[in-house]
């Protein structure tokens, strides 16, 4: 059995859709970062940058204690290695570092970048002319590169094959109208979304823990999610998990 740490977000739907394809078994723990339970000791223990998604791993590969891991890209390319899916082994270099490429693509450019865009688009108490042209225009380039990129090959993004390369992009695409990106400037990348919408996998992790979401931004909840600082994760710093003992049949 997975534990996993999650709330309804871009990131937090990478981990749900590869459970779902993957067939996993898992708990849903929800993390409401609204409220600030990423600061929680117990979590921080096992996501110390108090961010979700994270997973504990119950029956890990080869026993022994559970697994903790955090941060999604790494979740992601921890579940393909467990179940041998979505991921080439090391026997297929090329082709593993095709996925890990754009894997890594998504973690330090399109996240990163639709995520300060969002922000300041949705969030930000003022509007701030040069941040929302700058983020926009990064955004805009790298939905760019994406396109080009399925272009080159084909169905997915790594190439011929569904990778968790998809399943890391493809969750930060579906929020492109709040980007004020428009999907039909970028063909391929909108015959690629379309496509990975009307995989019952994808839609099962979509709908994980959609009546979580708070229907508006609180101040509680503006508080929790942007007012962090370094004294926000030192209640847990030296707290170590604390893991169940669950019966893998769980």
């Amino acid at each position: 059995m997975i534990d996993l740490h999650y709330w309804p977000t871009p990131n937090g739907w990478k981990i749900s859709i590869m459970l779902e394809e993957c067939g996993l078994p898992y708990k849903l723990v929800p993390v409401n970062i609204g409220k600030g339970e990423q600061f929680a000791p117990d979590f921080l223990a096992i996501s110390p940058n108090n961010r979700m998604p994270a997973i504990v791993d119950h029956a890990p590969a080869g026993g022994g204690d559970p697994v903790a891991v955090f941060e999604s890209g790494a979740i992601l390319q921890y579940l393909a290695e467990k179940t041998g899916r979505f991921l080439p082994l090391p026997t297929a270099l090329r082709e593993r570092y095709q996925v890990l490429q754009w894997l890594n693509w998504q973690m330090g450019g399109l996240g990163p970048m639709a995520g300060q865009n969002g922000h300041f688009l949705l969030y930000a108490p003022e509007k701030i002319p040069y941040a929302i042209e700058r983020y926009g225009k990064e955004v805009d380039r790298l939905y760019g590169v994406l396109d080009a990129q399925l272009a080159r090959t084909g169905a997915f993004v790594a190439g011929a094959d569904y990778s968790i390369a998809d399943m890391a992009i493809f969750p930060w695409t579906r929020t492109h109208k709040a980007q004020n990106v428009q999907l039909e400037r970028f063909p391929h990348v909108q015959r690629w979304y379309n496509a990975l919408f009307e995989r019952p996998a994808v839609k099962r992790g979509l709908d994980l823990g959609k009546e979580l979401r708070a229907p508006a931004l609180t101040e509680e909840a503006r508080k929790a999610l942007f007012g962090q600082t370094a004294d926000s994760v030192r209640a847990g710093e030296h707290k170590k998990p604390d893991f169940k003992k669950r019966d893998t049949n769980d």
